[in-house]
């Protein structure tokens, strides 16, 4: 077993500053060449507190404010517009980062790109549905239409 610090959240594993014991494969292997966790040691106690620090700064504060966001999320679908062919495939896919733009553009509230969580990729015009972390008790399901640009 390999002893580790998370650096990005790994959705089933952990949040940013977590220390977690995985496998050796699984470290070796995906978690370590990804730069998603760094190998745990006794200085590195201080980057897990600089890096829960800087969580806690972008964090949603109370679980009251989260089920306010998730309302707003929910109440109408998105609408992100991306370049497509005649038959509605697009070129490229659907990013998080254009899901969380697409957000701010139709004045929600401000979404980590890294909360968003994306199914199957979207690689064609239609309506898609995608999940969206806002707080560890509390998630929204985002209606998300893309149109051709």
């Amino acid at each position: 077993m390999a002893k580790l610090i998370l650096t990005h959240e790994v959705t089933g594993l952990g949040e940013p500053g977590d220390v977690v014991e995985v496998k050796d494969g699984y470290a070796r292997n995906y978690l370590v060449p990804r730069k998603l966790a760094t190998p745990w040691s006794k200085g590195a106690e201080s980057q897990v507190t600089a890096i829960r620090k800087a969580r806690k700064a972008r964090e949603i504060a109370s679980l009251d404010d989260a089920k306010a966001i998730r309302d707003s999320l929910q109440s109408k679908p998105v609408v992100v517009p991306a370049k497509a062919g005649n038959a509605g495939r697009l070129f490229g896919a659907v990013t998080t980062a254009d899901i969380a733009s697409a957000v701010a553009a139709a004045e929600g509230p401000s979404i980590d790109k890294r909360k968003i969580e994306i199914g199957q990729p979207i690689k064609a015009t239609g309506d898609y549905t995608v999940s969206v972390r806002l707080h560890p008790e509390v998630s929204a399901t985002l209606a998300v239409k893309v149109v051709a640009a």
